[in-house]
């Protein structure tokens, strides 16, 4: 078994030590035995098989495991959406039977029923029990940025502002996309690849999704390319509207262009009046 400590909230491979009329009982290490309800147990399991299980509280707060696989764990930011309010706090759908509880001091802005937060899981220390936060910038590091122009980054989106779309960059800093860069419908929790596009003097970070040289038009050109090959013809050509090559592929008119114009000089297409043609080569 691993050395590594367990802690509630999280996803592990676990040995079962035994089984019950009601289920089993896995090795938890540091946690003692978890029971696995009976309906978890996958098929055919046996003692000493270890299974992969996510392990939380109950509703009567005993540490037990299921497959089920949550929307999100201990220490990730996911976008949930409220299924119930009450005089503690809210509840978010998390993908389990039991809630994720929001407690109404660690709410940005009052949550509503049917609405849909990003938020940040998180163990409580006081009541060990799992819960939820959208109060976001407790969680992120306090520590200067130190990324590299171009570097690759791993985003989250939270929201969209007036300049473009606010995202957690590495689990650490906020960043901004900026609305004319982005051709594509972003919403909060979609998690992308992302590239440091500015540091600023007052460590404010800009955000590019692509690197906007010769390799995201090769990979442009490869998507148009087998978009042409299954449909043989596509009705876009380097006079079509920005909005159409938008909607069509979730790219700039100028990036469309590059990628078309690679295309017709490898041989690949020939370009028509009222559109691109697949010929081969």
């Amino acid at each position: 078994m691993s050395e590594i400590s367990l802690t509630l909230g999280k996803t592990y491979s676990l040995n079962i030590n035994r089984f019950v009329d009601f289920g089993c009982y896995v090795d938890g290490e540091n946690l003692g035995e978890i029971l696995v309800p009976k309906r978890y147990i996958p098929q055919d399991a046996k003692e000493g098989d270890a299974i992969e299980v996510f392990v939380h509280t109950d509703s009567e707060d005993r540490i037990i495991a299921t497959n089920e696989k949550p929307y999100i764990e201990v220490g990730q930011f996911a976008a949930l959406k409220v299924v119930a309010v009450n005089h503690f706090g809210a509840f978010m759908d998390w993908g389990l039977m039991k809630d994720l509880f929001v407690p109404f001091m660690e709410q940005q802005k009052k949550m509503e029923v049917g609405n849909t937060y990003l938020v940040f899981a998180y163990v409580d220390t006081e009541s060990n029990r799992i819960a939820a936060s959208s109060k976001l910038d407790q969680f992120l590091s306090m520590a200067p940025p130190n990324y590299e122009i171009d570097e690759e980054v791993d985003i989250v989106i939270c929201n969209k502002s007036p300049l473009g779309y606010k995202a957690i960059i590495n689990k650490s800093h906020w960043g901004l996309l900026y609305g004319n860069q982005v051709f594509e419908n972003l919403k909060p929790g979609d998690h992308r690849k992302a590239y440091i596009a500015n540091v600023r003097n007052d460590d404010k970070i800009d955000l590019k999704l692509n690197l906007g040289g010769g390799e995201y038009i090769d990979e442009v050109a490869q998507r148009i390319l087998n978009a042409i090959k299954e449909e043989e013809f596509i009705g876009l050509h380097d006079k079509s509207s920005a909005e159409e090559i938008k909607q069509t592929f979730g790219i700039s008119k100028k990036a469309f262009k590059k990628a078309i114009g690679s295309l017709y000089k490898k041989r690949f297409i020939t370009i028509e009046e009222q559109g691109i043609r697949y010929i081969g080569r």
